[in-house]
């Protein structure tokens, strides 16, 4: 099954290209602001955080993609058919969307005031990029695989991120919409 056909891949290339500059036009930095660039910064709680290629905060971006491919499976299905190269491109401007708002001053004051991010200053732009190249990853994977392995690797992801740095995403959408202080206490060992 061919999925990434040549108007799909422009497609997300000029939806990524349009996410990367609108966080530059913002004051996001295109590296981190260290002057350096490391593959994955293991620490979450200091202003490199979301600032070279990976992070902790990856694997969410891998299980949007699983999320976005069952969404849209479901809107083929059900209300509007589309193929699947056209359910990539919407996923991919879901997620460049996310990460320009996610990136936006009243989001990151949010986190800051929030959640265990007290060092948080938005992402680069590498990073940004990452995290949708990895969402895109988490689609095609979806895409290509059995429901019951993205499901076990979604709920793997998230254990295993939960173990290591007391976050994930189900706590991560938790805290945004509804912050919770025994929730912070625990996320900061206390």
């Amino acid at each position: 099954m061919t999925i990434v056909r040549a108007p799909t891949a422009l497609a997300t290339t000029a939806i990524i290209a349009a996410e990367a500059i609108a966080l530059y036009l913002i004051g996001h930095p295109l590296i981190c602001k260290c002057g350096y660039l490391n593959l994955w910064d293991f620490d979450i709680k200091t202003a490199e955080n979301s600032q070279h290629l990976i992070d902790w905060y990856t694997p969410s971006h891998i299980i949007h993609g699983f999320l976005f491919y069952w969404l849209l499976w479901l809107v083929s299905r059900y209300v509007v058919p589309l193929s699947i190269g056209a359910r990539l491109v919407i996923a991919t401007a879901i997620e460049a969307s996310w990460e320009v708002i996610e990136n936006s001053d009243w989001v990151i004051n949010h986190y800051r005031e929030m959640t265990i991010s007290l060092d948080y200053y938005g992402d680069s732009v590498i990073n940004s990029v990452m995290d949708i190249l990895f969402m895109i990853f988490g689609f095609l994977l979806a895409a290509w695989s059995p429901v019951w392995v993205t499901v076990t690797a979604g709920v793997a992801l998230e254990l295993f991120v939960l173990a290591m740095i007391r976050d994930n995403l189900t706590l991560n959408i938790l805290m945004f919409l509804w912050p919770l202080e025994s929730v912070v206490h625990w996320q900061q060992g206390r």
